[in-house]
């Protein structure tokens, strides 16, 4: 760790006084209302610029126990969240890259970036990804050409000027550079630097530095259009709790919920994968720079998606100067396309797995406890999940390949069925994120599922003892299945109006209806919502759980084949009798014993999902690593750019509810951010397998020639469940808006 380890590191306490200081700061000596017309105005950036400098944040990032990149990109998001346009980019990579070093003119610059006197501007020239950024010519030590695209240099005493060798310092002041701003998008943002025999110092620094200068520039561009994009947010969520049309808020027409569920899912996606990005950075992880890349390549694309639809939602008034959408909006866009913007950051993932012999994604620290699980049952299933058993389930057909009994008693002997369960219930209490390291080894070995997680939390939570002691062990020794009786042909996810009965008659209840789309209705039991009041208000008042064995005189199912190659069944209840203790937590208290299993279990669901999109997306960089023709690609290498981007935001998202459930329960929004996005990155991820691969990854398991047993077509039609099941998209939508940013509903 260089001399510091992560204990010594600032904190997540300290960074939230440093951002409650700052954004105090620039409300005070910045605020929104004349931040356009100041921005333009040289003496008040430098006042401010001043100001800052006095509050210490022009020496931020040369020591990482006093902030680093993480505290860095704090303050990035904080002045585009304040349209405040001064050099702190710049201060922030001089930091960075010289303190500590020995020579001299590093050190007397770091005093003058650090006390406020140099307001420094920053240009990589020649080493910028994009070629027009620079047209240079050194000659005996002197600069002659053009620079451009270099933000913050209007105000700005000097030029930091990467080279191959190292930093060049440039004095702006001098009667041989011209500093002309450059209209962009607009406005006045950029600067082109004119140079006619500049004299330059030079500081010498290594190629690993200068590598990081510019990847810690990249992130911190993207802090601060994150910062700027979801001030324009959050405006615009008030604004649509506030403007009425057609006699309601527009806030509660759906169409304005989905396009605010779709922005506040992107914004979160940016900031964790920006957030663990600077951690990884301040950590000196081995795969910090892919993360960067990652955070580069989805956040681009996402920050500009949402500054667009965020002018949507304004409508006509965000086209006005005076507005403050109309600065945010250029802000993003300025800063998601320097230095090569997504489209390089998507060429290096695309390196990352393609060119490098078994390239792959790389695998979280998931701390001791978690890596440590992680292993075992890697170890276990090595042994117990691998040969010729392993094989003969792979020859399986798809809908024989869901469930194998042999391997659920083979792994109820582990205990690990129960790993998250509370040790009074004779499980292992293991954390959320032990739980995600089980569950990425198991997607990676196609090993079958197993357990009755809901079925579980719920009888945990409101069973008797006597329902407990009865089913909870047989779960937890592999030895029942439990399917889960919800879906009805008028009541799919409009769960509240479910129409199946349960009347009470002596020690029994009766049982009539139908459910429909029941997946494991081979189990030996249902877990089966029912109404037990027929006049109950509001209507899921009326709902009770039960659990009722499937070799019940009364019950009839009929398999069906679904377009996956899984299997479903419509299943009858016809005056089905079933013992009086058979109910499940109080009697029309169904809807809570419901809503309160799913909640243990929701926020882990996007985190299964991504899961088995990572997997099917290791099996689609090997298959192209097997075709020059295709790895070759440029398209194709974008493609699996953008593709790695998405499924960092998923594991991110999966990660992020892990830690929340760890804390308590995730919030129901953020289980559904989490469970949305992966859902749907799957579909994208099956349709971008076929379009990369051709017609073999279409083929099915058994035909010949097909790729990887046909994997690729099957995860493209197994997606479908996800986007629809535990919730259809637009129902957690709507879930997302009006419970994640308090939409009328």
């Amino acid at each position: 760790m260089n001399g510091f380890g992560r204990s010594q590191l600032p904190g997540a306490e300290e960074r939230t006084l440093l951002r409650d200081s700052v954004r105090g700061f620039l409300e005070t000596h910045w605020p929104c209302a004349g931040a356009v017309e100041r921005g333009a105005d040289a003496t008040a950036v430098r006042a401010l610029w001043q100001g800052l400098a006095g509050q210490g944040l022009a020496a931020l990032g040369g020591v990482p126990e006093e902030g680093g990149a993480r505290e860095l990109v704090l303050v990035m998001e904080e002045l585009g969240r304040a349209a405040a346009p001064v050099p702190m980019l710049g201060a922030a990579i001089a930091n960075r890259a010289l303190t500590g070093h020995t020579d001299p003119l590093a050190r007397r610059v770091l005093d003058r970036v650090q006390g406020g006197q140099a307001r420094v501007a920053i240009s990589f020239g020649e080493l910028d990804p994009d070629p027009q950024s620079a047209e240079i010519d050194w000659v005996h030590g002197r600069l002659d050409g053009v620079l451009r695209f270099v933000d913050a240099a209007a105000g700005a005493t000097d030029l930091l000027l990467v080279t191959p060798d190292g930093f060049a310092w440039v004095d702006l002041t001098a009667p041989v550079v011209e500093v002309v701003p450059s209209r962009a998008l607009g406005a006045d943002g950029w600067s082109e630097i004119r140079l006619h025999g500049a004299p330059l110092q030079a500081i010498a620094l290594d190629e690993a530095t200068l590598d990081g200068a510019r990847e810690l520039s990249r992130l911190l561009l993207l802090a601060r259009a994150h910062g700027a994009a979801r001030r324009a947010f959050e405006l615009v969520v008030d604004y649509a709790k506030e403007r009425r049309q057609f006699g309601q808020p527009i806030g509660r027409f759906q169409a304005v919920q989905h396009k605010l569920a779709d922005n506040l899912i992107a914004l979160e996606g940016v900031r964790l994968t920006l957030e663990h990005a600077a951690q990884s950075l301040d950590f000196q992880l081995a795969d910090a720079a892919y993360f960067g890349h990652a955070a580069l390549a989805f956040g681009g694309p996402a920050l500009r998606r949402v500054a667009l639809e965020t002018q949507h939602v304004f409508g006509a008034i965000g086209y006005a100067e005076e507005h403050e959408a109309p600065r945010h909006f250029r802000r993003v866009h300025l800063d998601t396309i320097v230095l090569g913007g997504p489209r390089e950051a998507r060429r290096l993932l695309a390196a990352h797995l393609l060119d490098e012999a078994g390239g792959r994604i790389p695998e979280y620290d998931l701390g001791p406890a978690g890596n440590a699980f992680r292993d075992e049952v890697r170890a276990w299933l090595e042994v117990n999940w691998s040969g010729e058993r392993k094989k003969s389930f792979d020859a399986r057909p798809f809908h024989e390949r869901e469930f194998d009994a042999a391997f659920a008693l083979d792994l109820g002997k582990t205990g690990w069925i129960g790993m998250g369960w509370p040790r009074d219930f004779g499980g292992q209490a293991r954390t959320p994120i032990e739980q995600l390291g089980f569950l990425e080894v198991m997607e990676r070995a196609e090993a079958p599922r197993v357990g009755a997680s809901v079925q579980a939390n719920a009888l945990m939570m409101y069973g008797t003892p006597e329902q407990q002691a009865r089913y909870l062990p047989e779960i937890l020794r592999g030895e029942v299945m439990h399917g889960m009786g919800y879906s009805e042909p008028d009541s799919g996810s409009d769960l509240a109006s479910l129409r199946t009965s349960a009347v009470r008659d002596g020690d029994h209840w009766v049982i009539n209806g139908q459910k429909i789309w029941t997946t494991t209705y081979w189990g030996r039991y249902m877990f089966l919502a029912a109404r037990t009041d027929r006049d109950a208000r509001p209507p899921h008042a009326g709902i009770s759980m039960f659990i009722v064995p499937m070799d019940t005189p009364g019950i009839t199912v009929k398999p069906a084949r679904t377009m996956y190659d899984g299997g479903f069944a419509n299943i009858f209840y016809d005056d089905v009798r079933i013992p009086i203790d058979a109910l499940i937590g109080p009697l029309n208290g169904g809807w809570k014993v419901l809503t309160d299993a799913l909640a243990n279990e929701r926020g882990m669901v996007g985190g299964g999902i991504v899961l088995k999109v990572a997997h099917g997306f290791e099996q689609l960089c090997r298959a192209l690593r097997d075709s020059p023709s295709l790895r070759d690609d440029a398209l194709v290498r974008d493609r699996i750019g953008a593709l790695a981007a998405e499924i960092e935001v998923g594991r991110r998202l999966m990660i992020h509810c892990a830690e929340l459930a760890a804390s308590g329960t995730t919030p129901p929004a953020m289980g559904a951010i989490s469970k949305v996005f992966s859902g749907e990155l799957m579909e994208r991820y099956g349709q971008a397998a076929l379009d990369l691969l051709g017609p073999r990854a279409a083929l099915s398991q058994g035909a010949p020639a097909a790729l990887a047993n046909g994997a690729f077509e099957q995860q493209l039609r197994h997606s479908l469940m996800w986007v629809i099941s535990i919730g259809t998209n637009e129902i957690q939508r709507s879930l997302i808006a009006q419970r994640g940013l308090g939409m009328p509903r």
